[in-house]
């Protein structure tokens, strides 16, 4: 069906103010369990890998400009409004607001010992920076990972900056997110839960073995660390060794997220050979 009315939503509509809080407050996504996509390609995506869907709003015009996207929610049965000029410059998180936004609902988390794929797990222990969760996640789903468990405390995986760099990833692999009294709160309770499930651990750091010697092919979690302080002694002390990424010239390491989708993609390879 396509809802809304034939009158625009304005500022102070209810549906215009939910959005505004799911984009800015991540209690208010937890609540809900919805968040918010920005922009066509990737609500359009979105639409394609079959998420769920609250709603879709238009910016002025693109009805007319986002026929194909339109088509799609019709499809899928999803409501479609207008709103009015000026609105989304007061919602969207981006400096060029995008013309479409989108309010999905969170997928559900699986359990740790859920996370059986042949991949390997991602383990993002305090990742402050939402374009580097983003980005992990969507080299997570193309390298093949079995999923992505956030701790600690991590950006949270469905503020909007995160869902932009995912580029729709958000949909496309099982991820494990904090909750209140959850165990995947503490890294050290998920890293316990992996190895319980067999997987073997391996903390991202300088000074391991370089991922080429070892054996990726077995069931592996890889362990990086926050941008600036790395893995915890504690941390480190709960996994079965540790990893690195061999370094031409005077580079010393890489950006968490790059490091990462490296890790993954070479266990990829292991695994294809």
């Amino acid at each position: 069906m396509t809802g809304g009315g034939p009158e625009a939503l304005g500022p102070r509509n209810f549906e215009v103010k939910r959005l505004r809080s799911l984009l800015r407050d991540p209690s208010a996504r937890a609540a809900e369990s919805a968040f918010v996509l920005e922009g066509p390609r990737i609500v359009a995506d979105a639409l394609r890998r079959d998420a769920t869907f609250d709603a879709i709003f238009l910016g002025p015009n693109a009805r007319v400009a986002f026929r194909e996207l339109l088509e799609l929610a019709q499809v899928a049965d999803v409501p479609t409004f207008d709103l009015k000029e000026g609105v989304l410059e007061k919602l969207g998180s981006t400096r060029t607001p995008q013309p479409v936004l989108a309010v999905a609902t969170i997928p559900p988390r699986p359990a740790i010992a859920a996370l059986t794929g042949e991949g390997p797990v991602l383990v993002a222990v305090g990742i402050a920076d939402p374009g580097n969760l983003g980005t992990l996640l969507r080299g997570a789903e193309a390298s093949g990972c079995a999923g992505l468990v956030c701790c600690g405390e991590s950006v949270d995986v469905y503020n909007p900056k995160v869902v932009r760099a995912s580029a729709g990833s958000v949909f496309g692999i099982p991820i494990v997110a904090p909750r209140p009294g959850g165990p995947e709160n503490d890294p050290v309770e998920v890293l316990d839960e992996l190895g319980a499930a067999g997987r073997k651990r391996y903390g991202a750091t300088t000074g391991g073995a370089p991922a080429s010697e070892l054996d990726l092919t077995v069931p592996v979690a890889f362990v990086l660390g926050n941008e600036a302080h790395g893995l915890s002694d504690a941390v480190l002390d709960h996994v079965d060794g540790l990893i690195s990424i061999p370094m031409a010239g005077a580079s010393e390491s890489l950006n968490v997220a790059m490091a990462g989708t490296v890790l993954a993609f070479e266990a990829a390879r292991q695994r294809r050979g």
